[in-house]
């Protein structure tokens, strides 16, 4: 068991913090929009998940660089950071991508 897969995504989402923070990209624009559209999106994301692992489309892949650790039948822990750092990644994006002016 290993949680290196988990860190490395912690230190992603970490960084789409600070970008955020530093640029004003999503949850320091406006929080409770930022808030709705991360736990929308993360849940549209997971219901996909548990749909493909009820169809036998997805599955768990074994690596050692995983904790293990399931919160579901086939789905590890660390899909809930994946899903989380996609829709943050994501947003953050769009956030820099429709700024008003050129100001930092």
């Amino acid at each position: 068991m290993s949680i290196l897969y988990l860190l490395a995504l912690a230190v992603a989402l970490t960084g789409m913090v600070v970008l955020d923070r530093r640029f004003s990209l999503f949850f320091w624009r406006d929080t409770r929009r930022a808030t709705i559209v991360l736990v929308v999106g993360v849940l549209f994301f997971l219901v996909w998940d548990l749909s493909g692992i009820g169809a036998h489309i997805f599955f768990r892949g074994e690596t050692a660089f995983m904790t293990g650790l399931v919160i579901g039948p086939e789905l590890p822990l660390e899909e809930l950071f994946f899903l989380t750092l996609l829709c943050y990644l994501t947003m953050n994006l769009f956030g820099a991508l429709t700024r008003k002016g050129s100001d930092t």
